[in-house]
């Protein structure tokens, strides 16, 4: 993935920087966290710099994560100029994101 949110002041200013963002919020210790890296890494290839992928880590970011109402990792959020306009909880197929995806790019 290409970003990684250190701060909630990098994270609010990374959404609005982007037009098409997934943030994927996830923690370290999760299987499917860890499962749902492939599917974002191969979503942002495809979309030819279109797309960009920011992973927050809940524990280490918990405000970020509250603001959102994120109760269970992985939850993606796609923001679309700097709003928030989809959401899927728990790790999806491939085919989901790509749907969301389809309205916005």
């Amino acid at each position: 993935m290409s970003l990684h949110s250190e701060s909630a002041a990098h994270f609010q200013n990374a959404i609005q920087e982007k037009e098409v963002m997934l943030v994927d919020f996830s923690t370290k210790w999760c299987p499917p966290c860890k499962k749902l890296v492939p599917i974002l890494e191969e979503l942002e290839q495809e979309a030819d710099g279109r797309l960009t992928v920011l992973q927050v880590d809940c524990d280490e970011l918990p405000e970020v994560a509250s603001k959102y109402s994120i109760m269970s990792a992985p939850t993606v959020i796609m923001f679309y100029r700097g709003e928030p306009m989809e959401k899927w909880i728990g790790l999806r197929p491939k085919s989901v994101y790509q749907a969301g995806l389809s309205r916005y790019m």
